[in-house]
């Protein structure tokens, strides 16, 4: 499985291959598919406070028995019960019952108010605090990333957005920008023209690819998330399918480019 590292403007290094806790509810189910996560060898957990599963993040880490530094952790300011970010991450780490996190972003360009600048001063105290070794955005486009960067201190590390097939040529612009300024983009929903579009104009040659390469279409789709240089955001119940995921990564890239 060739998942690499990735290395941040911070200077940290992240797993290129994340296994995301936004549809996992909360409860006993989150613990034990975050543990078959782990099992699977995703070491990269995306929550955020939005998702309500802070808390079965950190106790899935504690019955891992993995160190705090072998996990990277992401979480997002997602603005719930009115608090500010400040508030927020003081809240998360102490929900995962850790020091810090990894990264910490802002879940949509709306909740930073009054607006983006004073919200990313407030995010780069959080790095200053020790509270986030990383700091980012999601769902940011290219003018409100022009936005945070024009007063900026710290660089964000990650933009988080859709991207998909689907959704390419829209969000080619993003990532174009965050390339120039060395924003490393976090893909979510990178399956959803097979899980919430299918019969699609994209079945045709993704089944076309799928074969060639004896591989499946959500392989296939995940290959090319890492083609355009994408950190991929992904989830399963299934332990077959996470280890597919995992096999993504050797997928070769000159089929999956287009």
């Amino acid at each position: 499985m060739t998942w690499d590292l990735v290395t941040l403007n911070s200077g940290y290094t992240m797993p290129s291959i994340a296994y995301g806790t936004w549809t996992l509810g909360n409860g006993q189910g989150p613990i034990d598919q975050i543990a078959q996560a782990f099992d699977t060898g995703y070491y990269h957990i995306d929550t955020a406070q939005g998702y309500r599963n802070e808390g079965e993040v950190g106790i899935a880490l504690h019955e891992s028995g993995f160190s705090r530094g072998e996990v990277f952790i992401t979480t997002k300011y997602s603005g719930y019960d009115g608090y500010d970010i400040p508030t927020s991450i003081r809240n998360s780490v102490n929900n995962m019952n850790t020091s810090y996190v990894d990264l910490y972003l802002i879940h949509n360009p709306r909740l930073a108010v009054p607006d983006i600048p004073t919200a990313w001063a407030q995010m780069e105290k959080v790095v200053e605090d020790g509270l986030a070794r990383s700091i980012g955005v999601s769902n940011f486009g290219v003018q409100d990333l022009e936005t945070l960067l024009a007063s900026a201190k710290i660089r964000p590390a990650a933009n988080q957005i859709l991207l998909h097939p689907y959704v390419y040529q829209r969000q080619a612009p993003i990532l174009e920008y965050a390339a120039e300024h060395g924003v490393i983009i976090e893909a979510y929903s990178a399956l959803q023209p097979i899980t919430k579009e299918p019969n699609g104009p994209l079945d045709a040659p993704l089944n076309d690819i799928a074969t060639r390469l004896g591989a499946s279409t959500d392989q296939v789709l995940l290959a090319w998330t890492k083609a355009k240089g994408a950190v991929a955001v992904t989830t399963s119940s299934k332990k077959m399918r996470l280890e597919g995921y995992q096999d993504a990564g050797d997928l070769g890239k000159s089929y999956v480019k287009g």
